[in-house]
């Protein structure tokens, strides 16, 4: 019941993305006086014998019901917002003149009615109205001190003379408390989307800052070493052993180059088209078996032991070229912090309904300072145990790629003694297995 209720006050009001907030206000004031007027003024008025008074009442609640059908349905919003105000004033004029002047309801209608031009004028005309209010306010007084003449008493008993009182207190709480409601839950929407959107944009300088640090240094660093080690090669004076040795150093910065900027234009390439996900069966020890075996030609290099183990029959639910950039990211890292004579291990078992690959070297570790930071743009770049050098991206277009595809990536890590990292996928089961076609759409 609730929730019908929310939908056809927010078909009523209009829709945040097609309407402003100030239109959003204006109508839902609108439909707040309607629904008073009708159910609540219109009677009483009727039943303490105030026929006229009544047939002003239905002649305001149907003036105000087209002025929100022209801004709600027809976009004439600023022109409809005038009108309101001069048909309240005119209504609060009425009945200051005909229901008993300072002693009747007209000087709380009064301040309700400045109250409800505040909320749904636009800032800038909000001081002509209280100007307005204020002048009208004063002729009104002014003309019942020096002609109470002209100030018409009906005859009331004295349960309807409280039946007017308490009804116009009534109608001026209800407006009062839902216009202040309305308007400050709107605040708040929009004060939250302000803070949504200055959070974005934040973390849209962070990336500029993070591609300008990699582009202004970390790939200028090894196409410096490049330019210099071939003038040394222009000038000839180099013997064998000086040339052998600023090959292997070249050779190391050019595969580091390389792969920072294939990590580097993964990662953009994601930012900027998004990323595509195409889930299905993916056999694990299928699907990671040739990139762990060059992972392990690599790890040699450094004399690092690297296993794997996996089940055969051990299938997830994923996308197989996401898998293999993540699980090629992870064990380069271990690689490149763990040092000579280490080793390297990657597994693969189930935990409960979902699949668990491990990534676990006896490397350097993680510093505690840096393990809140490690999945995000903060993440500062580190040299590897043979100075290899990354980007600092590789971890966080990780954490995006699986958890893109269902998942979650996790670690554990002591300074010192190594690190170990966590995938966990959905297990391919039949029943999933049906449903990869709609994960998909």
């Amino acid at each position: 019941m609730l929730q019908k209720l929310n939908r056809l006050w927010f078909s009523l009001v209009g829709d945040p993305l097609l309407f402003p907030l100030e239109s959003r206000i204006f109508h839902s004031v609108a439909v707040i006086v309607i629904v008073n007027a009708l159910l609540i003024l219109l009677p009483v008025s009727f039943l303490t014998g105030l026929y006229l008074t009544g047939g002003v009442i239905l002649l305001a609640a149907l003036t105000v019901v087209y002025l929100y059908y022209r801004s709600r349905f027809k976009g004439k919003m600023y022109s409809s917002v005038v009108a309101f105000g001069i048909i309240a004033n005119l209504f609060v004029i009425y009945d200051f003149f005909y229901d008993s002047g300072i002693s009747g309801p007209a000087d709380m209608l009064m301040a309700l009615t400045l109250l409800l031009i505040a909320a749904i004028t636009v800032y800038r005309q909000q001081g002509r109205w209280l100007l307005l209010n204020v002048l009208v306010y004063l002729a009104l007084h002014v003309i019942a001190w020096f002609y109470p003449q002209s100030i018409h008493h009906p005859v009331k008993t004295q349960l309807a003379d409280y039946a007017d009182q308490a009804t116009a207190y009534l109608v001026t709480v209800v407006l009062f408390y839902f216009t202040i409601k309305y308007v400050r839950g709107n605040y708040e929407l929009e004060k939250s989307r302000a803070e949504e959107k200055t959070r974005a944009l934040e973390h849209l300088n962070a990336e500029k800052t993070k591609l300008m640090s990699i582009i202004s240094h970390d790939l200028r660093a090894p196409l410096g070493s490049v330019q210099n080690f071939l003038e040394l090669v222009a000038d000839g004076d180099l013997d064998p052993a000086q040339r052998s040795a600023l090959e292997e150093q070249l050779l190391r910065a050019t595969q580091s180059t390389l792969s920072m900027l294939s990590t580097l234009l993964t990662w953009s390439k994601s930012q900027m088209e998004g990323i595509v996900v195409n889930l299905q069966r993916v056999n694990l020890l299928a699907v990671f078996k040739d990139t762990l075996e060059l992972q392990r030609l690599i790890a040699l290099k450094k004399e690092i032991v690297l296993t794997y183990h996996f089940d055969p029959q051990l299938a997830v639910i994923a996308d197989p070229d996401m898998l293999q950039l993540v699980l090629r990211n992870l064990v380069g890292n271990a690689i490149k912090f763990t040092p000579f004579g280490g080793r390297i291990e990657v597994s693969a078992e189930m935990a409960g309904i979902e699949c668990k690959v491990t990534v676990k070297d006896n490397g350097k570790g993680i510093a505690y300072a840096q393990q809140p930071g490690i999945f995000s743009l903060k993440a500062e770049s580190t040299f590897g145990t043979n100075n290899e050098k990354g980007v600092g991206l590789g971890l966080l277009l990780c954490k995006e790629f699986i958890e893109r595809q269902g998942g979650r990536i996790s670690f554990e890590s002591t300074p010192g003694q190594g690190s170990s990292f966590f995938i966990l996928m959905a297990a391919e089961t039949g029943e999933r297995q049906h449903a990869i076609a709609d994960l998909n759409a």
